[in-house]
């Protein structure tokens, strides 16, 4: 009898062990793999105070008196994005530079679309593998029109790569590489 009641409790504590096992590993699973399964998706307008330049040629100066002109944004460094290539993590769209009236940028992410997943981020960096980098702010939604502030003293020739980054598994979902205009 004292045997059947040893075994009776190693197989209680195996099975204690066993459905720990699997509450962590399914909590695991379900945050690293759910964000693969939804979509979110931002329009923001362009940034306060950026800084618009009036797209004109000599006949459009003629009709000025009557017709507003075409507006444009300058952007004083862009670039677009690339996936990965790897069949999972991809980002695809254009990132450029605004500059503002008070001096600062801002990073805009344009016709933006990302494979989602868990903890991504938005880094200028020195190289693809986030070495060095700035850390912009959580990505805003894996689809769409999005700015991020870039800090006043942010070096936009050493940090000139965009990434979109997950934070929590160290991987690069796509990068941007911005050039000067």
């Amino acid at each position: 009898m004292a045997f059947i009641a040893k075994s009776i409790g190693l197989i209680t504590n195996k099975a204690v062990i066993a459905i720990i096992a699997v509450v962590i590993i399914g909590g695991i699973s379900v945050y690293t793999l759910s964000p693969y399964f939804t979509e979110s998706t931002v329009d923001e307008d362009l940034p306060e105070g950026a800084i618009i330049q009036s797209k004109t040629d000599d006949k459009e100066d003629m009709m000025m008196m009557k017709e507003e002109k075409e507006k444009t944004i300058p952007a004083s460094y862009s670039g677009s994005f690339i996936g990965v290539g790897d069949g999972i993590h991809d980002a695809q769209g254009d990132a450029y530079t605004i500059p503002l009236e008070d001096g600062n940028n801002v990073l805009r992410l344009e016709n933006f679309e990302s494979t989602n997943g868990p903890d991504l981020y938005v880094y200028l960096s020195t190289d693809d593998n986030a070495s060095e980098f700035i850390n912009l702010g959580e990505l805003k939604a894996n689809k769409g029109n999005q700015n991020y502030e870039i800090p006043y003293d942010a070096d936009l020739e050493k940090n000139s790569n965009v990434l979109i980054w997950c934070k929590a598994f160290g991987v690069l979902f796509g990068s941007a590489e911005l050039s000067s205009n």
